[in-house]
Order: structure tokens, then C-alpha cells, then sequence
């Protein structure tokens, strides 16, 4: 238990590639009643993209999210590019430019851009960026070079908002919250002057963010060191997709909740623990230290599982949104108790209660949920058919169910101090929220879509019955015409087919009259999920791409291996 431990705290680095092209978008004004969005790109090193006179490859602008203003002509360049075989290509920084016409008072702009980058040989293609800027009222004639007077928006918010809630929530963790009668005696203990205690507590708040950010920074430093992005984005690639670390998160998280649940106690090696323990005695700074080092050495077991799964929900963001997160979630974890080192006074009589191990195994049935989601990734990247939506939700019915029993009082485990009185009204608010999320589910047994629950389920097309569903063999005919015994094909959510070859798509649709719909998908991406339950489930939609499309099914993540006569070099 002890190397598992150890094996986790390395286990816990963000999954997602990172960009090659980081993005600063801003606005500023072109002349009167014109304002000039400006992309601003630095590439990765030893990467190139193209400029916008390319043949082939140049960036393209969607924007779709214009609100009093409307653009005047199209992306152009503000670098002038280098010509390589006749193709504008740019290294290192560049810029590109798109003038918009104001039509209104409150006018904004938003969409995406998209690029494609080389490096040698291969090609990442197509990478895209959302943004949405306030442009505000019309500008006036600008000087040439103004400054931008809008600036993009940023999309860490949410995931910055939800590590902090994470980090407070941590305090009434069954390991966490012990900690906070030692911190109290700790700084009683401390001698010195009110000014010198402040510091103290303010350095011991400072040495809780460190811990926890600095080791996450310098992981990512060292992989960027070690081969630039693509190194760090291929790691983080391989972590999100490959059965191996998937299979390592799933097992921790199944020991974790055996843990939770009282099978055993997960520790870091003790005298680890208490040699931290027995420094911080030391007093000044080297003791501050210690006392935070410990903090985060006994909450480990708590704050581990959590802060993994912060730090891989983030990095769907920039490439540095792990420790900006990790930042997040260090200072409202430290937060607490930093103000309890500060004012051991007035809460040297607190002390933990029998209702944490509640919480404890209440954790374990949301940790026992939540494991089953790094299987399921490894079961659709390699096609395994071990984990079908219907057997996930199967789990996931069972698991809640238990959940709302134990806080009902049916059932108890070893060391469970959960009362035998009354239920109380907070508890019974938790027995109401989770039967009826049970409640919710059930129908998914039988193909309701669950769109609250799509980025976590198993796409709809791995279920093996779908009540009311028949089979249409007309429609499947219709979107593969032409010849497609060879074709390679897969089954999509809805009774869709697609091909999953550029070439097999672009012949059919030669052959049938329709336009091509390239669907940029993964098995185990959370955001395809909830595109396909969310908006492919709307009838009309559905409709038009049953009817009117060609679609071509490009899964990113797919571990199947294809003959090298299937290999395509760029030059």
C-alpha cells in the first residue's frame, strides 16, 4: 500500500495534448467604426504553420458568435510569411489579422480558429482555439500600431472556480480535518512576538501551495525541456488513451474506496511521515515547514484522488492549465488553515467528530463511481466489449443505490459511526438527491440518452438494446453508397454509420451527390459525448445528417494498428 501510495503521486499528471500554436487574441481599433481582431501565435519549437495563401493548409476562422458586427472580407496575414515550396510558412511568433465592421451598440465577437502544424515528417492537423472578446462601442479612427482595447476572455474560469471548491471542501475530509486541532497546538506552542506569529502562519499557508504546485510545474518543465510541446503532448496523450495508466487510475481508485470503506488504511511510509512529523518541532521557518509538509503528507489519501481528478479535467485547457488549476485548488486548501495559524485562540477547543467517518464512506461510494471512467477509457480505445453502456450503468445504479441505503441506516461497515437516531433533515436531503439520481438512470437501461450524464457514460451505439428502436437498413444503405464491401465503417450513437477514412467519405460522396461531414471524435472524449447526446439527438439534426450527409467518423484515440501501405508522409 505504502509503494501504491508513492506509484499515485507520480500517477496523477494531466492526460490531454497540449497545443502547438499558444494564442493571444485581442482587438483593437482599425479605423472608425472597424475593429481588427488580432492573433498573435508562438509555435513550438521546431514546428511550422502555414499562413493564410497557403494551397492547402492555411489557418481558417469560423466566427460564429458575432453579435453587432459582421466581418469585412477574410483572415489575412500581419507576418509577412517565409516561402518554402511555394507554401507561406511560419516559425516562432507570428501574427494574423481579421477586420470586422461595427453594426450596433454592444457589439462582441466570438468563434474559434484553426491550424495545422508540422514538425519534420508529421503533421497535427486540424488544432483549433475558441475565443470570445467584448469589443465595446464603435471605435474612432485609430493610430497605426494602437493597442488592443479588448482582450480575449479566459476559458481557465471554470476550471479555476472548481478547484478552489475543491480545495475548501478538503477540510472535512475525515485525514484533513484531524490536522486542524495539530495546527492549532503548533502555533500555540510558538513563541514570539504577534508580528512573528502572522509570518509564520502566512509562511505556513505559502509552504501548502508550494508543495502541492511546484512538483506539477517542474514535471511539465522537465518534459518540455526534455523534447519541447510535442514531448509533454505526446506523454499527456499517452496517459489519456493508453489501457496502462488507465488501468493503474481505475485499481487506485478501487483501492481508495476499499480504503474509504475500512478494508485497510493507506499510508505514505511512516517514517517518512514521521520524520516530517518529529522537524517540525524544530520551531522558525525549518519547523513552519515541516508542520506543512506533514499536512500534506497525512491528507494525501484524501486530497491525492481529488486533486488527479482536478488535474485531469484541466488540462482541456492551455497547455499550462495544470498548475494554474493546481494553484487554485493549493491556495483554498491552504487558506483554512493559514486563518487557523493565525488565530489558534479562538479554535484550540475544536476537534473532529464521529461524523467524519460518514464522509469517509460516503467518499468511498463516490470514489467506487468515479474509478469505473479510466475503465471504460481503456475498454473503447481498444475495443475490448467489456464495459458496454448498459453494464456501466448497471454499476453505477447498484453503487448509488448502496450510497442511499448507508445513509438510510440499512447498511454499516466496520467502524461506522453513523447514528442510529432519527434521520435528520440534512440527511434526508442527501437520501432524496440520490435515489433520485438512481431514479434518473434507470431509463438508460433501455436507451433514454441521459444528456446529464454523457460526458462520463459509454457512447449510446455500445448499447446492446435500445427500446423502440428498429432497424433501419434503408437509412445505413443510404449513407454508404456506392461499393463498400471494403469500406471501413463503424456504428455511431443513433443508428448512424460512418466511415473512417477520409478516402472511403470522399468517394462516397462523389458517388451519392452529398456533402461530406468529417466528425473529429475520440472513444474516450467527454466533450464528443455530450455533442452526439445534446445536439446530434435533436431530431432535426438527426434528420439532416441521416439524410443529407456523407459522415466520416475520425477517431483520434483509436488504438487499432494500420499497414504501413496506410502511412501518409508530409514533406
Amino acid at each position: 500500500m505504502k509503494l501504491l501510495t508513492l506509484i499515485f503521486a507520480l500517477a496523477v499528471l494531466p492526460p490531454e495534448s497540449a497545443p502547438t500554436v499558444n494564442w493571444s487574441i485581442s482587438a483593437g481599433g482599425l479605423s472608425e467604426g472597424m475593429y481588427e481582431l488580432v492573433f498573435e501565435g508562438e509555435l513550438a519549437p521546431g514546428w511550422h504553420t502555414y499562413g493564410t495563401g497557403s494551397k492547402w493548409s492555411g489557418p481558417v476562422l469560423s466566427l460564429d458568435r458575432l453579435v453587432d458586427c459582421e466581418p469585412e472580407g477574410g483572415l489575412y496575414d500581419l507576418t509577412e510569411p517565409i516561402m518554402e515550396n511555394g507554401e507561406p510558412v511560419f516559425y516562432g511568433k507570428f501574427r494574423l489579422g481579421q477586420a470586422l465592421r461595427v453594426t450596433g451598440g454592444n457589439p462582441s465577437a466570438g468563434g474559434s480558429i484553426g491550424w495545422t502544424s508540422c514538425e519534420g515528417k508529421r503533421c497535427h492537423f486540424p488544432e483549433t482555439r475558441d475565443f470570445d472578446l467584448t469589443l465595446g462601442p464603435a471605435p474612432e479612427a485609430a493610430a497605426e500600431g494602437a493597442p488592443a482595447s479588448s482582450s480575449e476572455s479566459v476559458p481557465l474560469l471554470s476550471l479555476v472556480l472548481e478547484a478552489i471548491l475543491w480545495g475548501l471542501a478538503m477540510l472535512l475530509t475525515p485525514c484533513v480535518f484531524p490536522m486542524v486541532p495539530m495546527t492549532v497546538s503548533f502555533f500555540l506552542k510558538s513563541g514570539g512576538s504577534p508580528s512573528a506569529g502572522r509570518f509564520k502562519a502566512f509562511m505556513y499557508g505559502l509552504c501548502i501551495v508550494l508543495l502541492y504546485t511546484v512538483p506539477i510545474g517542474l514535471i511539465i518543465l522537465i518534459t518540455r525541456l526534455a523534447g519541447g510541446d510535442a514531448v509533454t503532448a505526446d506523454i499527456f496523450n499517452w496517459l489519456a488513451t493508453h489501457w496502462l495508466p488507465n488501468i493503474l487510475f481505475f485499481v487506485i481508485f478501487m483501492l481508495f474506496a476499499a480504503s474509504f470503506f475500512g478494508a485497510f488504511e493507506i499510508t505514505l511510509p511512516s517514517s517518512l511521515v514521521n520524520r516530517s512529523d518529529s522537524n517540525s518541532d524544530r520551531g522558525g521557518l525549518a519547523g513552519v515547514f515541516f508542520m506543512a509538509l506533514t499536512l500534506v503528507l497525512v491528507s494525501f489519501s484524501c486530497t491525492g484522488p481529488i486533486v488527479g481528478s482536478v488535474l485531469i479535467r484541466s488540462t482541456r485547457g492551455e497547455f499550462w492549465a495544470p498548475v494554474v488549476t493546481m494553484l487554485a485548488f493549493s491556495v483554498a486548501f491552504a487558506l483554512p488553515f493559514t486563518l487557523f495559524a493565525l488565530f489558534p485562540q479562538l479554535l484550540k477547543k475544536l476537534r473532529s467528530g464521529s461524523w467524519l467517518g460518514s464522509v469517509k464512506i460516503v467518499l468511498g461510494f463516490v470514489e467506487l463511481a468515479l474509478g469505473f471512467k479510466f475503465l471504460s477509457v481503456a475498454d473503447q480505445t481498444y475495443h475490448w466489449g467489456i464495459l458496454d453502456r448498459e453494464v456501466y450503468l448497471a454499476i453505477w445504479i447498484t453503487v448509488f443505490s448502496l450510497l442511499g441505503l448507508y445513509l438510510l441506516g440499512k447498511i454499516r461497515f466496520k467502524g461506522d459511526a453513523l447514528p442510529d437516531k432519527p434521520l435528520s433533515v440534512f440527511r434526508l436531503g442527501l437520501v432524496i438527491a440520490v435515489f433520485s439520481f438512481v431514479v434518473y438512470m434507470i431509463p438508460g437501461m433501455w436507451g433514454a440518452p441521459l444528456k446529464a450524464l454523457s460526458g462520463y457514460l459509454p457512447p449510446l451505439s455500445t448499447q446492446d438494446f435500445v427500446l423502440g428502436a428498429a432497424p433501419a437498413p434503408a437509412a445505413d444503405a443510404d449513407a454508404l453508397p456506392g461499393d463498400n464491401q471494403a469500406a471501413n465503417t463503424v456504428s455511431l450513437p443513433f443508428g448512424l454509420v460512418a466511415y473512417t477514412t477520409v478516402e472511403d467519405g470522399l468517394r462516397a460522396s462523389a458517388e451519392s451527390g452529398r456533402p461530406l461531414f468529417v466528425d473529429i471524435t475520440g472513444h474516450g472524449c467527454v466533450n464528443c459525448r455530450e455533442m452526439e447526446q445534446r445536439v446530434w439527438s435533436d431530431p432535426e439534426v438527426l434528420s439532416l445528417l441521416r439524410d443529407r450527409y456523407v459522415i466520416v467518423a475520425l477517431y483520434t484515440d483509436d488504438k487499432t494498428r494500420l499497414p504501413e501501405s496506410s502511412y501518409l508522409t508530409v514533406e
